[in-house]
């Protein structure tokens, strides 16, 4: 069983920053790919960013490129998304995801097998 829990939410002024964490509690942390994603009220969850165990590979959305990064310290069993520019239509609750084993697209959610509980993130005009 692996537990995830987000921190690091807010509200934030258009053009802002936030960096949010996510702490893991599996043991075997640094073989887990990770990813970011996020929901906003009556929309559907989407991805936004995913890293490999090793931090080799990252998947993202042209949507946040350049503006999102994500980043993982294994030595702590913690990822991050660092958030920049943010705009209003970046308002949502954002979940982190651990992938214990290759199920499917990191692109989708059913290509995860645990969630955190969210973060709310709120940016204003």
């Amino acid at each position: 069983q692996v537990q995830l829990v987000e921190s690091g939410g807010g509200l934030v002024q258009a053009g802002g920053s936030l960096r949010l964490s996510c702490a893991a509690s599996g043991r075997t942390f640094n073989t887990y790919t990770m990813g970011w994603f996020r929901q906003a009220p009556g929309k559907e969850r989407e991805f936004v960013e995913a890293i490999t165990g090793n931090g080799g590979i990252t998947l993202y959305t042209d949507s946040v490129k350049g503006r999102f990064t994500i980043s993982r310290d294994n030595a702590k069993n913690t990822v991050y998304l660092q958030m920049n520019s943010l705009k209003p239509e970046d308002t949502a609750v954002y979940y982190c995801a651990a992938s214990t084993y290759s199920r499917g697209s990191y692109y989708r959610t059913q290509g995860y097998d645990y969630w955190g509980q969210g973060t709310q993130v709120t940016v204003s005009s």
